[in-house]
């Protein structure tokens, strides 16, 4: 067994302080999707609910405000740092039914057929494996409980991601993206999931997609300055760049902003699925 950190998580513990520091506005920004994943697992006062891939603690501390004191919510992450942030919250809010736990959701090991309903948002399409993932949520999960998951549209669809790609091409090439490795596009059509939710044992019983903000900036400035300290693949090609050729990046960037100028701000998001599957009623053994 390999102790190396996957991609991910060693993203997640260089870049926490910056990511805690738009932690706020982003939580605000996409509070209409985590609203609606729990609007679509039916959560009722009462239900044990399972969140994967919890961050700071989205969705999983409205859920514990949704099934109050009579539930219970237990979030996992592969980021203990993070989670420690959604701790912070659920003590700032009085929450005493939720848990967070450091755990990778493809060794997720809890109770079988314990959780009334599971959650996962952004998280799919990052993990290596994500049918085992899946296998380990099916077997927590009790007969005819819903599955809700949220993973980002194609390319032309989610400005967030491929506004700094786009600008940056005019620069310089760009490796292709690999359509079946861990990125934001991997499961750009729903119907990507179809097969690997069926091989586990789910149902797939309902798609629908909206449009959500993940970050807003006074000008194109303030884009840059969240591309850069974020430091994902395009920061880094970025800062390979001469001088001058940076600073002719960071001007393209800010026109692209321009048509995503709404109310004095930019706004860039992008389109979200969501998907709602269902461990059939049948108590058969998952092999």
């Amino acid at each position: 067994m390999t102790t190396q950190r996957p991609p991910q998580q060693t993203w997640w513990a260089e870049h926490l302080a910056t990511v805690r520091r738009y932690d706020e506005m982003e939580s605000r920004l996409t509070a209409s999707v985590s609203e609606r994943m729990l609007d679509l697992a039916c959560l009722r006062p009462g239900m044990r609910v399972l969140d994967v891939a919890s961050g700071m603690g989205e969705p999983s501390l409205r859920a514990a405000h949704r099934v109050g004191p009579s539930g219970f919510v237990l979030g996992t992450d592969l980021s203990d740092g993070m989670l420690e942030v959604a701790r912070e919250k659920a003590r700032a809010q009085a929450l005493s039914n939720i848990e967070f736990r450091t755990a990778d959701a493809e060794m997720l090991e809890v109770p079988e057929q314990s959780f009334d309903a599971a959650t996962v948002r952004w998280a799919l399409m990052y993990m290596p494996r994500p049918e085992r993932a899946l296998e380990r949520l099916w077997r927590a999960l009790r007969p005819s409980a819903p599955l809700v998951c949220a993973c980002w549209a194609g390319p032309g669809q989610v400005e967030y991601a491929s506004l700094p790609r786009r600008s940056l091409a005019r620069f310089r090439p760009l490796p292709p993206v690999e359509p079946e490795a861990p990125s934001v596009f991997r499961f750009s059509d729903p119907e990507l999931l179809r097969p690997l939710l069926t091989r586990t044992g789910f149902v797939m019983e309902h798609v629908e997609s909206m449009h959500v903000p993940v970050m807003e900036a006074e000008d194109g400035t303030g884009v840059v300055r969240w591309i850069r300290e974020l430091g994902g693949p395009v920061a880094k090609i970025v800062e390979e760049l001469p001088p001058e050729t940076q600073r002719a990046w960071e001007e393209e960037v800010a026109r692209e902003c321009q048509p995503h100028r709404t109310g004095g701000k930019v706004l860039l998001g992008g389109v979200t699925w969501l998907v709602v599957a269902r461990r059939p009623l049948h108590l058969d053994t998952h092999a």
